[in-house]
């Protein structure tokens, strides 16, 4: 991705997040100025890839492959005797057009919230033994406590303030009901792994290489500096 589309998505995902009432904490605010000043009492933010996130998945293809997210509390399951936290909390802003690929979770299980904006449909599939896709088998789904079996491949649509529950190896992609407007969701997780706990099917990358046509808005979850030692 081209560093000005990022700063662009950036921008965007603010907007929507203050058209949405969504408050952001102070680190989603610092500059790239501001982390070369932060010290290791910062280190929580760095080891738990707190902060902004946007990805085309290696596409080159934003538009309409890909989506951003900010990630606003996490635990790091490397360094547990370090960071207490078993759970995960992010916001994903999914633009008219964008599709979020197949996979599912290893290790994390976690509730998609649809916290405002359009409507998004979710596409669900069990998983056979050998992770592949089983485009056969009903699917047991939970959605605001209601358990249900849905068909191998159907569309849960989860309007403003619905929910649904993902499970471990339980396929999912994300993308916005066609006319319904750009969605703002949730995301209430286990700790949050991306660089690990993702099995793409197709596989793909998860985090984009940076074209640098123009400086950093916002550093993103994996391009901290190390903590400033002279504080």
């Amino acid at each position: 991705m081209k560093r000005s589309q990022i700063n662009k998505a950036l921008k965007e995902m603010e907007n929507m997040c203050k058209k949405h009432n969504c408050y952001l904490p102070p680190f989603c605010h610092f500059t790239p100025e501001d982390w070369q000043n932060k010290g290791s009492d910062y280190d929580e933010i760095r080891e738990c890839m707190l902060g902004w996130d946007i990805t085309d998945y290696g596409t080159g293809d934003f538009d309409n492959f890909g989506f951003s997210l900010v990630t606003l509390r996490n635990g790091n399951k490397s360094l547990k005797n370090k960071y207490k936290k078993e759970y995960a909390e992010k916001l994903i802003y999914l633009k008219q057009n964008q599709y979020s690929p197949n996979h599912f979770h290893w290790y994390k299980t976690e509730d998609i919230i649809n916290r405002g904006g359009g409507n998004v449909l979710i596409t669900v599939y069990n998983s056979k033994p050998d992770e592949s896709i089983d485009y056969e088998s009903d699917v047991t789904i939970t959605t605001d406590g209601h358990t249900y079996t849905v068909p191998a491949g159907s569309k849960i649509r989860l309007t403003p303030g619905e929910s649904i529950f993902i499970d471990r190896y339980l396929y999912h992609d994300f993308q916005v009901e066609p006319g319904s407007g750009d969605v703002l969701l949730g995301e209430v997780s286990k700790c949050n792994d991306d660089s690990n706990d993702n099995n793409f099917n197709p596989p793909l990358k998860r985090f984009p290489e940076i074209d640098e046509d123009e400086k950093p808005y916002r550093l993103l979850c994996n391009e901290y500096p190390k903590a400033n030692s002279k504080l």
